[in-house]
């Protein structure tokens, strides 16, 4: 037997992904684009409504705080996502409310001066105008980075090497938002994993007037099904005598919410009922009834709780119309220990959004973003965190992972889905009896698509390995060290914040806590700062090769490839203005 030509064991690197059917740059029709639009808004509805309907009781809130905090956060969502995709980098990606703020808002929230307010709505008001305050001072650290170019010089030191964990973990960092979710109610879970992953992969090729729908609307048709199939179990009685938090993970049970829904109000309102503690956390009162445990322990699993719970029944209530508009909570305050805090969050998502960039261009079949168009991008999101802070949406933005993985389940990199997508939001923060349908969701069914979608983006991250050499021990090295420690600190900062109720970094010195421990929850963050120094200084001359920087170089700049002209070209001619630096 002949011996196997090389051609036929390796394959060529390829700047751009192939199989796409849409890319950055071409449209699907405008029936099509709407339903793929729509298809993003219901994935990105999961998180727009988790962050708020925590942090809003915590606060002091009532019910009618939480809806008009959740459809504000939905509305500055789809102005942020508009922003970013006509001035910012222009990917096709969506730019939604960000975790990484959980720490330095819950440690407000413990503030002394806040939680010893007796009349519990001033409270609320107070503390939001505290969260306002601390990211509007907080944005300006995306602000300088992106618009001063700091963030472009910043990356002149990345290398595809470098990248592969930052990308990577961008996706597997949120492993416990996936199986140990599902895992809380399987007979939901399991069934909604396999059929989105058959309709998306293995029933593909089945086709409709040339459409292949079962992948191109995997999520929609896979989410109803087993939606439906939720409220069977639901309305028989299955669950009537189970376990409560297997009620709180499996039941639809969701009229009383539809019927109490007005037509018009402001948003579909879904909400999450949190059971707190009586005796709860707060390092300087521990005395105090505080809900610390229970948030902590939101840090450890993003899912403590679903969406589409039977206790949000008594949360929805008749709402006046009201359309969001900034300072409508009052002044924000200002204070320097919330502020540094913040800026820490705000690090963090700079450098996760940098990741979900990367992933987005390369799904998007676009070459990587330039490092002026990274920096900008950057820059449109640092407003985007303003405006977060003016309006009073209770967290920061960052890109959506879960949207960027829907661009390759589909196979449409378009950016006007996206837009489209972008519509649907602020729609829906105005137009909300069908909104209010979706609360009904199980957040099990979220968390059996996120398996597949942050995986999806994970793998991304890995492509770009095809441009180093993997054969070079120092390579395998800072690959290994970056990705193990990625996972394992973030891991010991978790595990030691659900022991201790507090983190590791515990001085009394707060705003000093809430940077440490902000940083160290984060995956990608992590990564960023391991692989980065090593790559930068573990013989790095001699390894430009290995590295994979031919081949990086050139996407540096904007004229570096022909390409980038036709990707990250402002509109309206605007690039007369703001010339590529």
């Amino acid at each position: 037997m002949a011996a196997p030509k090389p051609e036929e064991i390796s394959h060529p690197p390829m700047d751009q992904l192939q199989g796409l059917e849409y890319c950055i740059d071409s449209n699907p029709s405008w029936g099509e684009a709407i339903a793929l639009g729509f298809q993003h808004y219901i994935l990105a509805l999961g998180t727009a409504v988790m962050i708020p309907s925590f942090l809003v009781p915590l606060m002091g809130g009532t019910d009618d705080d939480k809806v008009r905090v959740v459809q504000t956060l939905l509305f500055v969502e789809g102005i942020n996502t508009l922003l970013q995709t006509l001035f910012g980098t222009r990917l096709p990606t969506v730019i939604g409310g960000s975790y990484a703020f959980m720490v330095p808002v819950i440690s407000i929230i413990h503030d002394s001066s806040l939680i010893g307010i007796a009349d519990p709505h001033q409270r609320f008001l107070n503390t939001m105008r505290a969260i306002q305050g601390a990211l509007i001072v907080a944005s300006s650290i995306q602000i300088i980075l992106g618009y001063s170019q700091i963030w472009a010089i910043c990356s002149r030191f990345f290398s595809p090497l470098g990248m592969v964990p930052v990308i990577s973990l961008v996706g597997f960092g949120l492993f416990d938002r996936g199986f140990p979710v599902v895992g809380r109610c399987v007979e939901i879970g399991i069934p909604m994993l396999f059929l989105f992953i058959a309709f998306s992969q293995y029933l593909k090729h089945f086709q409709t007037k040339q459409l292949p729908i079962l992948e191109r609307f995997a999520l929609l048709i896979s989410v109803t099904v087993i939606w439906a199939y939720a409220h069977l179990l639901t309305a028989s009685g299955a669950y009537r005598h189970r376990p409560e938090n297997t009620q709180l993970n499996c039941r639809t049970d969701k009229a009383n919410l539809i019927s109490s829904a007005p037509w018009l109000n402001l948003l579909p309102m879904v909400g999450t009922h949190f059971s707190l503690m009586e005796n709860g956390y707060c390092s300087k009162h521990p005395g105090r009834s505080t809900v610390g445990k229970q948030a902590y322990h939101l840090l450890k699993s993003f899912s403590v709780n679903t969406i589409g719970s039977p206790n949000l029944t008594s949360d929805i209530h008749s709402w006046e119309i009201k359309i969001p508009y900034p300072l409508q909570w009052g002044a924000p305050t200002f204070d320097a220990g919330h502020a540094f805090g913040m800026m820490a969050a705000v690090l963090v998502s700079l450098i996760e959004s940098t990741g979900a960039y990367k992933a987005a261009s390369r799904l998007a079949s676009a070459t990587p973003p330039p490092s002026h168009v990274l920096s900008r991008g950057i820059g449109w999101q640092g407003i985007g965190i303003l405006l977060s802070g003016l309006f009073g949406t209770s967290t920061g933005s960052t890109v959506s992972v879960e949207n960027v993985g829907l661009l390759g389940s589909t196979r449409v990199g378009s950016r006007r889905v996206i837009q489209i997508s972008a519509g649907f939001m602020i729609f829906f923060s105005i137009l909300g009896k069908f909104g209010a349908l979706f609360a009904s969701i199980p957040f099990t069914i979220f968390a059996a698509v996120y398996c597949v979608l942050f995986g999806l983006v994970a793998s991304v991250g890995l492509s770009f390995l095809q441009f180093t050499n993997m054969n070079s021990m120092r390579n395998l090295f800072i690959t290994g060290v970056a990705f193990f420690l990625g996972l394992s600190i973030p891991e010991y900062f978790r595990e030691y914040t659900a022991a201790a109720l507090h983190g590791p970094a515990h001085t009394g010195a707060g705003w000093f806590n809430d940077f440490l421990n902000t940083i160290f929850f984060s995956s990608p963050t992590v990564a960023l700062i391991v692989a980065i120094l090593l790559d930068n200084t573990l013989d790095y001359k001699e390894s430009a090769r290995d590295r994979g920087m031919p081949w990086w170089v050139k996407f540096r700049t904007f004229k570096g490839d022909s390409r980038n002209e036709e990707f990250y070209t402002l509109p309206f001619n605007l690039n007369r203005f703001f010339p590529p630096s």
